[in-house]
């Protein structure tokens, strides 16, 4: 079992970010894992200029799980307001996936929105066709909210298409406190 130790990211941590975020979600390298989207997205995932601005915004944090010196998995959380907290960028490694970092990454990612932020709900949107994603936070107490918002398909920031007909659905689940 891997000893994961969480900390919130800091500027000098933009690279070892966007290197593991990539390769979570895009290219060959992210098919080594089962929770990519290198099947109807190519491009960029995110970059330094937005991962920077997500660490120097107090409204944001990014939560860093190690595994001893190597970064295996990191969580995106965003303060909306009203005990709100928007949760994204969750990757974990590829080459791990399935071994339960995700999970415990979650949990810590919960407890921190709830103690950073005063978090009583969670908010996520996770592409609609990636059924097997959202059966897997399904299972992590996260229900569809029957709400959609739409892919920014002319936006190449967030990637390029392979289809046009994406759409996000809106999953949330409620927060117990700590």
């Amino acid at each position: 079992m891997i000893d994961l130790a969480f900390r919130v990211a800091v500027p000098g941590d933009v690279t070892a970010l966007h290197r593991l975020i990539e390769s979570a979600y895009r290219g060959e390298s992210a098919r080594q894992g089962w929770s990519h989207e290198a099947d109807i997205l190519d491009g960029q995932r995110t970059d330094a200029v937005e991962l920077s601005g997500i660490i120097d915004d107090p409204a944001q944090l990014m939560l860093m799980a190690h595994d001893g010196d190597r970064l295996v998995g990191c969580v995106r959380l965003v303060d909306e307001g009203e005990g709100v907290v928007y949760l994204g960028m969750l990757s974990i490694d590829p080459t791990l996936q399935a071994g339960g970092l995700g999970r415990r990454l979650m949990a810590e990612a919960e407890d921190a929105a709830r103690t950073r932020f005063g978090a009583t709900r969670m908010r996520m949107t996770v592409i609609k066709s990636r059924h097997e994603l959202i059966a897997w936070y399904e299972r992590r107490g996260y229900a569809l909210t029957g709400a959609e918002e739409p892919f920014p398909v002319d936006d190449e920031k967030f990637g390029l298409p392979r289809r046009l007909d994406l759409v996000f659905v809106v999953l949330e689940k409620g927060l117990a406190p700590s």
